[in-house]
Protein backbone atom coordinates (compact mmCIF):
# COMPACT_ATOMS: atom_id res chain seq x y z
CA UNK A 1 0.00 0.00 0.00
CA UNK A 2 1.26 3.45 -0.78
CA UNK A 3 1.76 6.05 1.92
CA UNK A 4 -1.20 8.40 2.35
CA UNK A 5 -0.83 12.28 0.81
CA UNK A 6 -0.59 14.28 3.68
CA UNK A 7 -1.14 18.20 4.13
CA UNK A 8 -0.81 20.18 7.16
CA UNK A 9 -3.53 22.94 8.04
CA UNK A 10 -2.38 26.14 5.85
CA UNK A 11 -1.82 23.72 2.82
CA UNK A 12 -5.18 22.17 3.31
CA UNK A 13 -7.18 25.44 3.33
CA UNK A 14 -5.07 26.73 0.36
CA UNK A 15 -5.39 23.27 -1.62
CA UNK A 16 -8.73 22.38 -0.99
CA UNK A 17 -10.17 22.27 -4.39
CA UNK A 18 -6.41 19.43 -5.46
CA UNK A 19 -7.48 17.47 -2.12
CA UNK A 20 -11.31 17.18 -3.14
CA UNK A 21 -9.90 16.14 -6.98
CA UNK A 22 -7.35 13.93 -5.27
CA UNK A 23 -10.20 11.99 -3.30
CA UNK A 24 -12.33 11.80 -6.41
CA UNK A 25 -10.07 9.90 -7.91
CA UNK A 26 -9.76 7.40 -5.11
CA UNK A 27 -7.07 8.27 -2.77
CA UNK A 28 -7.02 9.06 0.67
CA UNK A 29 -5.70 12.36 2.23
CA UNK A 30 -4.37 13.04 6.08
CA UNK A 31 -4.84 16.77 7.30
CA UNK A 32 -2.39 17.23 9.97
CA UNK A 33 -1.81 20.25 12.59
CA UNK A 34 1.38 20.74 14.21
CA UNK A 35 2.79 17.88 12.79
CA UNK A 36 -0.08 15.61 13.93
CA UNK A 37 -2.68 13.76 11.58
CA UNK A 38 -6.39 15.22 13.05
CA UNK A 39 -8.49 14.24 9.90
CA UNK A 40 -8.58 11.72 7.36
CA UNK A 41 -10.57 12.83 3.66
CA UNK A 42 -12.15 9.29 1.91
CA UNK A 43 -14.13 9.30 -1.06
CA UNK A 44 -17.78 8.29 -0.12
CA UNK A 45 -19.28 5.36 -1.04
CA UNK A 46 -21.68 5.11 -4.10
CA UNK A 47 -25.12 6.28 -2.66
CA UNK A 48 -28.17 4.92 -3.33
CA UNK A 49 -30.03 7.25 -6.10
CA UNK A 50 -33.47 7.89 -4.81
CA UNK A 51 -35.82 8.98 -7.46
CA UNK A 52 -38.51 11.03 -5.49
CA UNK A 53 -41.13 11.34 -2.86
CA UNK A 54 -42.28 7.71 -2.27
CA UNK A 55 -39.17 5.76 -3.80
CA UNK A 56 -39.30 3.63 -0.36
CA UNK A 57 -43.43 2.33 -0.95
CA UNK A 58 -43.52 -0.84 0.05
CA UNK A 59 -40.27 -1.80 0.69
CA UNK A 60 -40.63 -0.67 4.57
CA UNK A 61 -43.10 -1.41 7.20
CA UNK A 62 -44.02 -0.47 10.97
CA UNK A 63 -45.03 -1.96 13.55
CA UNK A 64 -48.30 -1.33 14.25
CA UNK A 65 -48.27 0.81 17.61
CA UNK A 66 -45.38 2.62 15.73
CA UNK A 67 -46.73 5.56 16.74
CA UNK A 68 -48.90 5.07 20.02
CA UNK A 69 -48.90 7.04 22.89
CA UNK A 70 -46.99 4.61 24.89
CA UNK A 71 -44.12 4.14 22.50
CA UNK A 72 -44.16 8.04 22.76
CA UNK A 73 -43.74 8.15 26.38
CA UNK A 74 -41.09 5.37 26.15
CA UNK A 75 -39.14 7.23 23.66
CA UNK A 76 -39.17 10.63 25.74
CA UNK A 77 -38.28 8.72 28.85
CA UNK A 78 -35.24 7.02 26.89
CA UNK A 79 -34.18 10.94 26.29
CA UNK A 80 -34.77 12.78 29.19
CA UNK A 81 -37.82 14.39 27.63
CA UNK A 82 -40.82 13.15 30.03
CA UNK A 83 -43.79 15.90 30.54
Amino acid sequence: MSELAQYNMHEAKSQLSRIVERVEHGETVVISRAGKPVAKVVPLTELPRRTGRGSLAGRISYAPDWDSAEVNEEIAADFGLQS
